[in-house]
């Protein structure tokens, strides 16, 4: 492994090389053998085609894991050439790390090529159920000729627990710590060099969604997380990340909590909620504007039911 100055080193020439906004994936090499595909900031919509979520690859000797399959079967596509201009071993497998749309609807591309697509019992469930419903609303966005070929799938593989991946001659560890950013949530260690890939559990300058979490459990994932020590964080969206990013996201749940409790104890109503529960720490962070103050109303109307069925 790489001395701790050279890898600080990689880690700040990554930062200011990572393409920010980009549409097409490209490949960049965090630690020896591990592999970033970063996806682009803002919103969905046709500029970014979508393509806003983090993927990445592990090249092992005998072998590849992917690790997310992208919005589309086009995007799908795409990452597959990207991970095939760097190594031309199999990809022994593709794993799913969590239920969002960005993250998953690329995964007929890898069926189609052989790939077994891996995911989380309690993740695969929660897709079965709703994602119908997000690949009608991306065709709407993005358009036919965009999710062309974009299909419901189902996985190849369901698990319930953490465990290893031997399938590629390189240690890979999927992590899982109950439903804490949502069910079926998991994260990737490569073991070797120490980089971790979050999945749902991190993002990075990006406010994360609370949507389908459990706020405490969250907390207590992201503590398990610290224990890792990564040296180095693939966030679920953003850029390459450093290991304090557990610490940010976790300060974002925690002020994002205390404030909303400020707000019920004021008495204030759930429409004035996204107004009234600014936090200027996070104000630069990609998506404040929209899902910071979503997570407001969300965590609002969660307390609220909490304290009238004590």
């Amino acid at each position: 492994m790489p001395g701790v100055k050279a890898f600080a080193a990689c880690l700040v020439a990554l930062f200011l090389v990572l393409p920010v906004g980009a549409i097409e994936p490209r490949a960049v090499e965090v630690a020896r053998g591990v592999f970033m595909l970063q996806g682009a900031s803002g919103e969905v919509d046709e500029t970014n085609l979508g393509r806003v979520g983090n993927a990445g690859f592990i090249v092992g000797d005998n072998g590849v894991v992917a690790i997310d399959t992208g919005t589309s079967y086009r995007h799908g596509t795409a990452l597959l050439a990207a991970i095939e201009r760097v190594t031309t071993k199999p990809i022994r497998l593709a794993l799913v790390t969590h239920t969002r749309q960005e993250f998953l609807f690329g995964g007929q591309a890898y069926r189609e090529r052989g790939i077994a697509l891996h995911m989380h019992a309690k993740a695969a469930g929660l897709m079965a159920a709703r994602c119908e419903t997000c690949l009608k609303t991306l065709k709407r966005v993005l358009g036919e000729a965009e999710m062309a070929g974009t299909e419901m799938w189902k996985p190849d593989v369901e698990f319930d627990a953490a465990h290893a991946i031997d399938a590629i001659g390189r240690p890979v560890r999927v992590l899982h710590f109950g439903h804490s950013s949502g069910p079926g949530d998991v994260a990737v260690l490569d073991v070797e060099t120490g980089v971790l890939f979050a999945g749902g559990l991190l993002d990075w300058r990006r406010i994360p969604d609370v949507q389908d979490c459990d706020l405490r459990a969250w907390k207590d994932a992201l503590a398990e997380l610290r224990k890792l020590k990564p040296r180095a964080i693939v966030p679920g969206h953003g850029p390459l990340a450093p290991p304090d990013a557990i610490d940010a996201t976790e300060r974002y749940l925690v002020q994002l909590e205390a404030r909303v409790v400020e707000l019920l104890k004021q008495g204030s109503a759930l429409s004035e909620v996204p107004d009234r529960a600014a936090l200027g720490a996070f104000a630069d962070w990609d998506q404040y504007d929209t899902i910071h103050r979503r997570n407001a109303s969300v965590v609002f109307v969660r307390l609220e039911r909490k304290e009238l069925y004590k």
